[in-house]
C-alpha cells in the first residue's frame, strides 16, 4: 500500500446530515480518518444531535433516525475537541469541497469555534475520479479496488472506502497524462497533497458555496442571480442594499463572512 508523502497530517472525513442545504442542515454523524506524517492512522466516529428533526426520507438513506441521536451531544458540545483533533490537518473526502467542508465550517461558525481554512489544503477524491474517469463512491470503489462497499451510507464504511479509492488513484494515475478542456496537458496525479489540492479544486471560489468566485483577474465576482459575473465591489458600490439583502437572506454564514470582509476592505481602501 502506498504511503502518502505528507508534510502535515491529512484528515479524510465524511458527514451524514439532515439534508443537503449548507446553510440550514446539520450534521448527525461525522467520521474522520486521520493520517499522520509517519503513516499511522487514527479513526474517530461520532454521532451528533442536530437539534432539528431528521426528515424521514433522509433517515431512510443513511439509517440514522431522531431517536438514534436524541441523547448524543450537539455539535457545539464537541466543537472544541474536534477542532483540536483537526488542528493543522489538510482535509480530504469524497465530494468534500462542495458539501462536507462547507457544512463542517458552518457548524464550527455556529458553535463560535475558530476553524481557519487558510493554511489547509483540500483534496476532493471525487474530483480526481470525475476528471480522470468521469462517476458515485460505490462505482469508484468497484472500479479502483474491485470490491463492493459493505454497509454503504455508513459514514465509517464510506470514509474507509474513500481512503482506499484515493490510494488506488495515486497508483493508477502515476505518470498518466491529463488534458484539460483547453488542451493543456499535465501529469497532475502525484503523491503530493498540494498538487492534488490544485487539481481537485476545480472552481476558484472565494467562499465555500461558490456564490462568490474569483475571475481570471483574481477579482471576486458574483456567481449567481442577476449580478452573475459582476464585480462584488462594483455591485456593493452601485447597489449598497444588495449587501443587506444577502446578509438577511438564506445564504451560508461563511458566504456572508466573505461578503462582509470585502465590504470592510472597500471601506478601508477608500
Amino acid at each position: 500500500m502506498i504511503q502518502l508523502n505528507l508534510t502535515k497530517p491529512i484528515a479524510f472525513f465524511d458527514l451524514e446530515t439532515t439534508g443537503v442545504n449548507v446553510a440550514s442542515d446539520r450534521i448527525v454523524e461525522i467520521s474522520i480518518l486521520k493520517i499522520h506524517v509517519d503513516g499511522t492512522k487514527e479513526i474517530k466516529t461520532r454521532r451528533v444531535n442536530p437539534t432539528i428533526p431528521i426528515p424521514k426520507i433522509t433517515s431512510e438513506i443513511h439509517g440514522i433516525y431522531d431517536s438514534d441521536v436524541a441523547n448524543e451531544p450537539t455539535f457545539k458540545n464537541i466543537a472544541k475537541n474536534l477542532a483540536e483533533f483537526l488542528f493543522d490537518c489538510d482535509l480530504a473526502g469524497y465530494n468534500s469541497n462542495k458539501f462536507d467542508v462547507p457544512i463542517l465550517v458552518e457548524e464550527f461558525m455556529r458553535a463560535e469555534v475558530d476553524f481557519d481554512l487558510k493554511n489547509r489544503r483540500l483534496v476532493d477524491v471525487q474530483n480526481i475520479f470525475h476528471q480522470m474517469e468521469q462517476r458515485t463512491l460505490r462505482a469508484a470503489y468497484k472500479f479502483y479496488c474491485g470490491k463492493d462497499i459493505v454497509n454503504a451510507h455508513s459514514a465509517e464504511a464510506d470514509i474507509e472506502a474513500t481512503y482506499e479509492v484515493f490510494l488506488a488513484q495515486l497508483k493508477k494515475y502515476d505518470g498518466v497524462e491529463f488534458e484539460d478542456k483547453k488542451g493543456n496537458k499535465s501529469f497532475p496525479i502525484k503523491n503530493d497533497i498540494k498538487a492534488l489540492h490544485d487539481f481537485t479544486n476545480l472552481n476558484k471560489n472565494a467562499d465555500l458555496a461558490g456564490r462568490i468566485v474569483f475571475n481570471d483577474k483574481g477579482e471576486e465576482v458574483f456567481n449567481f442571480g442577476k449580478h452573475t459575473g459582476k464585480s462584488v465591489e462594483k455591485v456593493l458600490k452601485d447597489e449598497p442594499s444588495y449587501y443587506s439583502w444577502m446578509m438577511n437572506g438564506d445564504f451560508p454564514l461563511f458566504t456572508k463572512k466573505v461578503l462582509t470582509d470585502i465590504k470592510l476592505r472597500m471601506a478601508f481602501n477608500r
